[in-house]
């Protein structure tokens, strides 16, 4: 009896350090990718990362979504990433210039802005001159890339931009305006899309003169390099492309 009872208890035992490691082996299966995206890009690359992991079964892409250069700094203090995707190639560029890509990032998108309100429009805003003319307006800061291109466009239009407030990325700057934080604010084309009706985007034409271009590159530090690569080919790929012209980004 005693033996029957030390056999069942190993058979037990057996059978339940089994079952462990066999979880353990499923988490073990399991791959990581770590993607550094601009603030933009949280929609579609979201989108973009439900098909890739489709295709790719056992893994999973996490995103740290931010302003351009917020990514690139914390790159540069050590933080671990195997993608690097940004809203424009000057801060793509101080990334090489810190040699943190393994090769040269390629262009994937590009963007344009448009001046965004409120739902009614209530100030009746109808183009880039009226934002300087007694409207809390926010913006972009001139060190990321909506910023630099909202700089750019108040320049070719002639006029001085006084916002009350500047944000280090277009998702604060939206949030303040949907908000009711805000008057008016310069966001992307895609980000007045993704808003949908709580917001009224509005073209003017300087906007064509400054057309922020989106590069992608596999960080020399990745510890996925083929993976990374993998993610950075579908971004190009058709069904990538597909995704990003659906949320209002230019074909590269």
């Amino acid at each position: 009896m005693i033996h029957r009872r030390l056999a069942a208890t190993l058979f037990a035992g057996a059978i339940a350090f089994g079952t462990l490691t066999a979880c353990g082996s499923d988490d073990d299966s399991s791959t990581t990718l770590e993607v550094y995206a601009a603030a933009s890009l949280r929609g579609s690359f979201e989108k973009i990362a439900t098909a890739f992991e489709a295709e790719h079964k056992d893994v999973e892409v996490k995103f740290n979504f931010a302003g351009s250069s917020e990514l690139v700094s914390q790159l540069t203090q050590g933080a671990d990433a195997d993608v690097l995707a940004t809203a424009d190639e000057k801060t793509m560029g101080q990334a090489t210039d810190a040699e943190l890509l393994s090769a040269p990032a390629q262009i994937f998108a590009g963007n344009t802005l448009r001046i965004v309100v409120p739902a009614g429009n209530p100030k009746k805003i109808s183009n880039l001159a009226d934002l300087s003319k007694g409207v809390d307006l926010v913006i972009c800061a001139p060190q990321v890339p909506c910023g630099a291109a909202s700089v750019q466009v108040a320049e070719a239009a002639g006029i001085t931009l006084q916002p009350v407030s500047e944000e280090l990325n277009v998702t604060e700057v939206l949030s303040k305006v949907t908000n009711g934080q805000a008057d008016a604010g310069l966001v992307y084309l895609t980000d007045v899309i993704s808003a949908g009706d709580a917001v009224e985007g509005i073209e003017f034409p300087e906007s064509q003169d400054v057309i922020n271009r989106y590069p992608i590159g596999r960080l020399e530090e990745s510890d996925e390099d083929d993976l990374a690569d993998a993610f950075v080919a579908f971004v190009a790929s058709s069904a990538g492309q597909q995704i990003l012209a659906d949320a209002g980004f230019q074909a590269p």
